[in-house]
């Protein structure tokens, strides 16, 4: 499922993963997605107060598995690492920043898991957010909270998300005052494993997700209106085969629509 596939072992789920997006690093030039846009602003679409005009920032993508996106765990407190970045769309946005920002060599660590509901965040955050210290934390979570309860027989509610994301937020700050969040909207596409069934309840999550950026004033990155758009030029099976993961051109547009909206570069 955005983690874990249904009734996949998890091994097997990591399996599926890397041979669906293992071209994407072998394909990607990092500096394409600034270059392409024609600018390199670091001007954050919300928050306004990130920047990375100085040495020393860490960045931290968290999530799920498309996030994870089969990166390594035996060497993950190595930063910059193509493996323990994953080959998903926090590779690419890696890849772009660290290319553009060279000169003062940006921190940035993935640490996604497969499966992982907001609860599942909070149970590890102490390790894998607090303790880096991010400057800037993007959190992308929310397809596991509603696909489970199909599928998983996990039984939590849209008010069960909702709380649990706010007091994760609530915890970060108190610990990290001076982080600036990116809240991504969680998305799916109408194939694959994703049917009728999805909706109008997973809706519900989309729109939470984006009521707790604004209660919190983070910047918002609107996956699936982008999606949406790139619908009008291929299928949905072109963008997530299944549905939820990304395909390589997929994870690209991920990528590129995090990068606009969070350092305000224009597509």
């Amino acid at each position: 499922m955005a983690d874990e596939l249904p009734n996949a072992k998890l091994d097997d789920r990591r399996g599926f993963l890397k041979q669906t997006a293992v071209a994407a690093a072998a394909g990607f030039t990092a500096s394409s997605l600034l270059s392409s846009a024609g600018c390199s602003a670091t001007k954050s679409a919300a928050a306004g107060s990130f920047s990375l005009t100085e040495a020393g920032k860490v960045i931290l993508f968290q999530g799920d598995s498309i996030t994870d996106w089969g990166r390594t765990r035996s060497k993950e407190n190595t930063p910059n690492d193509s493996q323990c970045l994953g080959s998903g769309y926090a590779l690419f946005a890696a890849g772009a920043i660290l290319d553009e920002y060279s000169k003062i060599k940006p921190t940035i660590y993935n640490r996604g898991i497969s499966g992982n509901k907001v609860f599942q965040l909070a149970e590890r955050w102490e390790k894998d957010c607090l303790n880096l210290k991010p400057d800037l934390l993007s959190i992308l979570i929310g397809v596991n909270d509603f696909w489970h309860t199909l599928n998983n027989n996990y039984k939590g509610t849209l008010e069960t998300y909702k709380n649990d994301y706010a007091a994760l937020l609530e915890r970060t700050k108190k610990i990290l005052p001076s982080v600036t969040l990116v809240i991504c909207e969680p998305f799916v596409l109408k194939c694959g494993s994703v049917n009728e069934k999805w909706f109008p309840d997973f809706d519900g999550y989309r729109a939470a997700a984006k009521k707790i950026a604004a209660d919190f004033k983070t910047i918002f990155v609107p996956f699936q209106s982008d999606f949406d758009e790139a619908l009008k030029n291929a299928s949905p099976q072109y963008w997530a085969a299944d549905g939820v993961h990304p395909t390589v051109a997929g994870a690209h547009l991920m990528a590129r629509t995090w990068l606009k909206t969070v350092f305000g570069i224009k597509a």
